[in-house]
């Protein structure tokens, strides 16, 4: 026998034996099928059983098949991957779920007229009516919240990275901390004592100062994370050329980790945006238009949302209104994402030649 062939021989002998790249998707159907078929056998009418059922054959089924071919190392690689597939489907079903009967829902009287008009004086339990109010409410007062608690936000992270030394720093530390797991409801309880102690009524500002103490320890915390993220190596070399740390600071670590810092306000701006409790306490509500903050009751959408599922008093005209203004919701925080993400790319440093 000559030297080619016993080479041949030996590593057909230290080949080891693999699955199919298909099979993943045929123990995936077969796991489907199987699922439906014990649940339908035992009674169970929820898609969510059959779901979780088939999930925990798939991944029985992947470890006894790739046991049986691979070898149980090889399976416990496998078996590690279908669960971390199906955590995946275990988080986008839901997700896909909530946008799906949200459009449905929402397109029934979501048009132009409803975007442009307000409830004036139509009842919550009549058809038609918009949500043109609610729109005006809910940019001014996020965007005066943006104004506030993004600028405070980055500061103070910037002096956390960059100069935080000492008791300060771990006591500011705490209390971001602290802040972050913050009930809505305590923010919109605390300026609510500042106006009753002032003896003011409702109006849109009060409604962005809450907003910005929820806003803040978010954009605190993730834009320490992108500063820290920045190497040390840029700061050094920036200094050792003779420029100002507050310089280096402007002209070196910000451009670095602008696109992070943009993505974590425009988290903080989503997560604020359809907070209700603390508006339902400070703004109050309005059907009519109000283009002044600073004065009278103002509408924003998470409160009309609100408002109309507890008013409705059964009327589909309501449930309606309330879809299509979730729907509104949704779409305005997908479109300040998008927004963020190319001044993001628009800002980032440029790399290459």
């Amino acid at each position: 026998m000559s030297s080619a062939a016993v080479t041949d021989k030996r590593h057909s002998t230290l080949r080891a034996a693999s699955l199919p790249r298909w099979t993943p998707w045929a123990i995936a159907a077969g796991s489907l099928v199987l699922g439906i078929v014990i649940s339908l056998a035992a009674g169970l009418d929820s898609r969510i059983q059959w779901g979780l059922i088939a999930a925990v054959l798939f991944v029985l089924g992947t470890f006894g098949i790739a046991a049986r071919v691979e070898g149980r190392r090889q399976a416990k690689d496998r078996v590690a991957t279908s669960l971390v597939w199906v955590a995946f489907l275990l988080a986008v079903v839901p997700l896909v779920s909530l946008i799906w009967v949200t459009v449905v829902r929402g397109v029934k009287v979501f048009d132009v007229y409803f975007l442009t008009h307000s409830m004036g004086v139509v009842a919550d339990t009549e058809p038609g009516g918009g949500i043109y109010h609610a729109i005006i409410g809910s940019l001014e007062q996020v965007g005066l919240a943006t104004l506030i608690g993004a600028p405070i936000g980055v500061l103070t992270a910037i002096y956390l990275v960059e100069y935080g030394r000492g008791r300060l720093a771990k006591a500011v530390t705490f209390f971001v901390d602290v802040m972050t797991g913050i009930p809505s409801i305590v923010a919109g309880l605390f300026i609510l004592s500042l106006l009753l102690i002032f003896k003011m009524g409702p109006f849109g500002f009060a409604g962005s100062l809450a907003l910005a103490i929820l806003m803040m320890p978010v954009v605190v915390r993730s834009t320490e994370e992108m500063l820290k993220l920045v190497p040390n190596e840029l700061r050094e070399a920036s200094l050792a050329l003779g420029v100002p740390k507050w310089r280096t600071i402007l002209k070196v670590v910000l451009p670095t980790s602008i696109g992070g810092i943009t993505t974590g306000v425009m988290l903080a701006v989503a997560r604020i945006a359809g907070e209700t409790a603390p508006v339902l306490l400070l703004v109050f509500g309005n059907p009519f238009i109000n283009n002044n903050p600073f004065e009278g009751a103002q509408a924003s959408l998470p409160l009309y949302i609100y408002q109309q599922f507890a008013n409705s008093a059964g009327s589909g005209a309501a449930f309606d209104r309330a879809w299509a203004a979730a729907l509104t919701l949704i779409a305005f925080v997908m479109i300040l994402n998008l927004v963020a993400r190319g001044i993001a790319r628009w800002k980032a440093p440029k790399t290459g030649r």
